[in-house]
């Protein structure tokens, strides 16, 4: 096989010229929007901190995976062509996996910051310093990178005996599969069934941070703030589960089981919707709190969030051991918001 067909989109010129459209408007959304994220945190000091960090690795996964795959889809559809070459497919697997599966661990390292950050406030500069956030972005990429390298290895090393036609608009593992030779794909099977087991811990993880925020927004004392932080957080693991949810269906169905419209859609809710949604999503800030007034005597535990305001190291420059018991023994925090 010297070359695969890809998934035409529409069987008359006009359809096709819309999905074009449709395609060129959510990849300028995603660029314009994952590109004011990135200039934003690269020009601002202010936002350099450890939940803007991740935010621009985030964003540059969103940036390379739509990049990746819908520039030729659109030459396809306005061309009325749907060949792609077999170098230029392998190139489409490795660059898109790298980008979702770093997009995957991303994501999961930006609900451990802000777990420690609403959670475990006093720890934030120890379990988030800027060495750790670096060697955290760094590993996400460098697993994604050896991910991406083995699954390519793995994927292009099978013979194909059903043709070159694939039933997807770019070049993905599953529909590489059933172009392959019976019983030859069990090797990457296992290495998919693999990776969603690490991807379901990574969710899990996800879900447990999700749980434990928002066991401490419910000891707000305020509605009106507790509603606030709902509205901000259920938004990010919304998203976040539509994209696990879909990548996982899209991966670990059967190869047998195939319905052409439901493999389209599945794949552009993982891979065209999320680059677009995120920068929306991400980019607002999340509810923080600030510091009322110190009152009155503590009687119940306190779920202290972390003063983004006053910056995450400075609660460690003020307050050490007794003296930080002592600053805050008969204090009451009270909560008001900042959109």
């Amino acid at each position: 096989v010297h070359h695969f067909l890809l998934l035409a989109l529409a069987d008359t010129q006009q359809l096709q010229l819309l999905h074009f459209c449709l395609f060129l408007a959510i990849s300028l959304a995603a660029l314009l929007g994952n590109g004011l994220i990135i200039s934003a945190v690269a020009c601002s000091h202010h936002l350099h901190t450890p939940m803007f960090f991740f935010l621009l690795n985030l964003a540059l996964t969103d940036l390379g995976s739509i990049c990746t795959t819908v520039p030729k889809a659109m030459h396809n559809s306005l061309w009325d062509t749907r060949n792609i070459s077999y170098a230029g497919c392998a190139a489409q697997v490795f660059f898109f996996l790298i980008f979702i599966s770093a997009e995957y661990f991303l994501l999961t390292i930006m609900s451990y910051d802000r777990y420690v950050s609403i959670c475990k406030p006093l720890h934030y500069g120890t379990l988030l310093g800027s060495r750790a956030c670096a060697h955290m972005a760094a590993a996400a990429w460098a697993s994604a990178f050896l991910f991406s390298l083995l699954h390519l290895a793995t994927t292009f090393s099978l013979p194909l005996c059903h043709g070159n036609a694939l039933g997807q608009f770019f070049c993905e593992i599953p529909q590489i599969l059933k172009l392959s030779c019976s019983n030859s794909y069990t090797r990457e099977l296992g290495l998919l069934v693999g990776s969603a087991l690490l991807f379901l811990g990574c969710f899990v993880f996800i879900v447990f941070s999700y749980v434990q925020i928002f066991r401490a927004v419910l000891r707000i004392p305020s509605e009106q703030g507790r509603h606030k932080a709902f509205s901000t957080c259920l938004p990010h693991l919304a998203v976040v589960s539509l994209f696990i949810s879909t990548s996982f269906l899209t991966y670990l169905k059967p190869l047998s089981v195939s319905f052409p419209s439901l493999d389209l859609s599945l794949s552009v809710l993982y891979s065209v919707v999320p680059p677009a949604l995120n920068p929306l999503i991400y980019s607002r800030d999340c509810p923080l709190p600030t510091v009322k007034s110190f009152h009155s005597s503590l009687r119940d535990p306190i779920p202290v969030w972390h003063l983004r305001a006053l910056g995450p190291y400075k609660w460690h420059c003020l307050f050490t051991g007794t003296q930080l018991m002592s600053a805050w023994k008969g204090a009451q925090v009270q909560y008001s918001y900042i959109s």
